[in-house]
């Protein structure tokens, strides 16, 4: 069961992959780079700022980082644990797929762009939500369409992409809650 599942991603992944033409590669690389979408953190920060104040801000930066590290970190034991090649690695499907991407890297089960921005895409949405309604569907398009760079570029399997967002929604989610505890017990921030 578990190989069919492989050959189906490896299948929809060559697909996915090959969708992509030399006229928008160059987009796809800007938008899997992982400094491109600086500019939109530091309006999230800004913006937390805005609504919440120094000390908040300093909160937000704090739990921020923490959860940044936990997804990286959790990212990189599963890739250890699991050994998955990245597509880009695989010789059977070297002559089938569109590798644009700087480099390869070993193991990609599961993707850390797409945990990273999923988590801070639903992190950022909630906190801002009662100020800004629709802002949490427009970072979880953003998040998507990151993750679907990485299909683009030829460096993970969609398989990898789902589950890496699936670990940031819940990581996102779950420090949301802890800012939330942190700025109610300590700054008397009321929700």
């Amino acid at each position: 069961m578990i190989e069919q599942l492989l050959e189906y991603d490896t299948e929809l992944f060559l697909f996915l992959n090959n969708l992509g033409s030399t006229t928008w590669d160059g987009l796809w690389l800007l938008i899997t780079n992982k400094f491109a979408f600086v500019p939109l953190y530091v309006i999230l920060l800004y913006l937390l700022h805005k609504h919440f104040g120094v000390n908040a801000l300093l909160v937000f930066i704090v739990v921020i980082v923490l959860m940044i590290t936990f997804t990286d970190q959790v990212t990189n034991v599963f890739k250890r644990a699991f050994m998955r090649p990245r597509p880009c690695g695989v010789a059977e499907i070297a002559d089938e797929l569109r590798f644009i991407a700087v480099r390869c890297g070993k193991y990609g089960f599961f993707s850390g762009h797409s945990s990273n921005s999923m988590a801070a895409a639903v992190f950022s949405g909630l906190m801002l939500k009662p100020y800004y309604k629709n802002l949490i569907f427009i970072l979880l398009f953003w998040s998507a369409v990151v993750a679907y760079s990485r299909i683009y570029v030829g460096v993970h399997y969609p398989l990898d992409v789902f589950c890496g967002m699936t670990f940031g929604a819940i990581s996102g989610f779950g420090f949301y809650k802890l800012s939330k505890f942190l700025l109610r017990k300590y700054l008397a921030v009321k929700f």
